[in-house]
């Protein structure tokens, strides 16, 4: 059994990035709370750790693992299947899930001070608190539906952050709650940045220097966002970017993501170092 931890992230700081960590408690409690100045203030996210974790001396990987949106609050608590999952495959590492959304901001689409919160404030507080392998080797970011679109617009804007990225039945450019209308952030210039089609293109040959390990996988029943999945695997055989693409039987579902989640993130585990 793994520990489930909950942390949350109390103190609203703006711009701030800095990150202070309060009340640690000893490493074999099971609940232990951080303060995490983010950018957009109070954020708290769930961590599971391997087992033996306590009594280790080890350094382990990191999945961090984006949920779908719109949502509430306490979406980020609901994914203990995905702990499942990641016992069966057999591999030790660490399992990160931060809020993605708040009160008042629940379709936020990992973008703006959002994309700065996950991808940079909550994997620094996670490496200063644990026993992570605190490089790009040593994390995967991962996402379903919009968390899908969230891992791989995050990866490609920090390439030198991660080392695998998957999206499970996600899409490609930030959309309405409905998934079917592509949502104006209010520029062409922050609209472009935040479109993967594009960031592929330009980021082509980082891409090939960063060795980035890229899947994303589609329900053949998914009734949206089969067509633009088909449409980034075309693009990027043509550009000649390794990628892995999968199509599956089943729709938008919780069935299709908990029937394969162990293998996916097997998948992923395979390209980030091995405890050590």
């Amino acid at each position: 059994m793994r520990f489930r931890l909950l942390f949350a992230a109390l103190v609203v700081a703006g711009a701030c990035a800095a990150i202070v960590e309060v009340a640690a408690g000893h490493p074999s409690s099971r609940t232990r709370d951080l303060v995490v100045r983010t950018h957009v203030g109070a954020l708290g996210y769930e961590v599971y750790l391997p087992d033996g974790y306590a009594t280790s001396a080890r350094r382990y990987p990191v999945v961090y693992f984006l949920h779908g949106l719109p949502a509430g609050a306490a979406a980020f608590r609901s994914f203990g299947w995905l702990e499942d999952a990641l016992d069966a495959t057999g591999r030790e590492a660490i399992l990160v899930v931060p809020q993605a959304a708040k009160a008042g901001d629940t379709d936020p689409e990992y973008v703006g001070q959002w994309a700065k919160a996950i991808a940079g404030d909550i994997p620094r507080a996670v490496d200063r608190r644990f026993r992570t392998i605190p490089s790009r080797q040593g994390r995967a970011l991962v996402g379903v539906s919009a968390g899908g679109y969230g891992a791989m617009h995050l990866a490609l804007a920090h390439l030198g952050t991660f080392a695998a990225v998957e999206s499970w039945s996600g899409y490609f450019h930030p959309t309405d709650p409905t998934g079917y209308r592509t949502r104006d952030l209010g520029s062409v210039a922050r609209n472009a940045k935040a479109n993967v089609h594009r960031q592929f293109r330009v980021h082509r040959g980082e891409l090939r220097r960063h060795h980035l390990y890229i899947a994303f996988y589609v329900g053949r029943s998914d009734p949206i966002f089969v067509a633009e999945n088909e449409q980034l695997n075309q693009e990027l055989s043509a550009a000649g970017i390794p990628h892995v693409f999968r199509l599956y039987p089943g729709g938008h579902t919780q069935r299709l993501w908990s029937s394969q989640a162990t293998a996916w993130l097997r998948l992923a585990l395979n390209h980030l170092a091995v405890p050590r």
